[in-house]
């Protein structure tokens, strides 16, 4: 629904989001002209909101109070009157900058970090995805003895996502070698599996050329097979599922979750139903006509903003769900995503998803 609405209907409607999203307080016309410089009386302000609210723009949560944003308000206000916020890109860069590790060697750590600290700067839930496994090529792979008759294969991804598996040696490598032998093998056995495999992908792994392998290391074969067999059956159960969650205390601490009913629903649903909620921050597989970007002039990258009801997901109706992608070379791998009540600071959360997903993009590329 397209309205066109009077430079006095959008001061006046600007205004009702912005004090609700400060005080979480209905407000009234006279609270309006006392604390905005409308330049209008109050009388003038209430005839406004009455037909802001005739149109859907606004509602009252009782006969007696003033008036609130309707869902439909706050995507108006985001969609036409939000002001841009590349004017909170440098100071938002230059915070996560000092306070993330980009040469951490998981990525999955330099993940759950960014998870805390967007939970902390917007106050709301931060929800960022591990990379799909499907889009990871392997980056190196070791091979460690941890016992002396157990081995334990390492693989690292383009993304620094790890995976490990253990397997017992062959009887035939430790009944007939020595500690430093067995370790001297494994190096080179490692030096094989890097130029097999290195820059490929996790698929290939069970596609081990045993006619390559010397002679010397023949009896490595099969259990090298097995390993990596394993390996892959790991690495899809590890699966892309997974979302690393940030901020649910802090979220808890605001006025819309006074109810204990509210604050089960949330934690019930970030703990055992990120099946239900992946695909919805995981946007770019979706494709309904219920998801909603940013325009190409508000905003360099595509964010997404689901708004109350146009989440898919009737458990949160009541709150919104602001989520970009990081990738990969271009390649989109995983998402980016903070929710939290239909009543949060949208110009300020929209640039730190977007600062977010962009970081971790530029780790992602600069590591390949």
């Amino acid at each position: 629904m397209d309205l066109s609405l009077t430079h006095r209907q959008q001061q006046v409607l600007r205004a009702t989001v912005d004090h609700y999203i400060a005080t979480a307080e209905p407000v009234g016309s006279k609270a309006l002209a006392r604390e905005y410089q409308l330049s209008i009386s109050p009388a003038t302000i209430r005839n406004v909101m009455g037909a802001l609210e005739q149109v859907g723009l606004l509602f009252q949560p009782h006969t007696s109070a003033g008036r609130i944003p309707s869902d439909f308000g706050y995507r108006h206000y985001v969609d036409e009157l939000m002001m841009p916020p590349e004017h909170l890109m440098s100071q938002l860069k230059q915070s996560l900058h000092q306070q993330l590790r980009a040469d951490s060697w998981v990525f999955e750590v330099l993940l759950q970090d960014a998870a805390q600290i967007l939970a902390t700067l917007s106050g709301c839930v931060a929800l960022i995805t591990l990379p799909q496994a499907a889009a990871s090529t392997i980056r190196h792979l070791h091979l460690v003895q941890v016992e002396p008759h157990r081995v334990m294969l390492i693989l690292v991804t383009d993304a620094y996502e790890t995976q490990s598996v253990v397997m017992e040696l062959p009887s035939s490598t430790w009944n007939e070698s020595d500690p430093e032998r067995i370790e001297q093998e494994l190096k080179i056995l490692s030096n094989f599996l890097n130029h097999q495999f290195d820059g490929r992908s996790m698929q290939d792994l069970v596609a081990l050329n045993q006619c390559e392998l010397d002679r010397e290391f023949q009896k490595y074969a099969d259990f090298l097979k097995k390993l990596l067999s394993d390996l892959t059956q790991r690495c899809h159960t590890f699966g892309p599922k997974n979302i690393l969650v940030g901020g649910l205390a802090e979220v808890l601490r605001q006025p819309e979750f006074s109810e204990l009913q509210q604050a089960q629903t949330l934690i019930h649903l970030l703990e055992e139903g990120q099946d239900r909620l992946w695909p919805l921050i995981h946007e770019w597989t979706a494709s309904d006509n219920t998801q909603h970007a940013l325009k190409p002039t508000a905003q360099r990258k595509k964010v997404n903003v689901r708004i109350g009801s146009e989440n898919l997901l009737e458990s949160i109706h009541a709150y919104t769900l602001i989520s970009s992608t990081y990738e990969k070379n271009r390649t989109p791998i995983g998402s980016v995503g903070i929710l939290g009540p239909t009543r949060m600071a949208y110009e300020k959360i929209i640039a730190l998803v977007t600062v977010t997903a962009e970081y971790l993009s530029n780790c992602l590329t600069q590591a390949a």
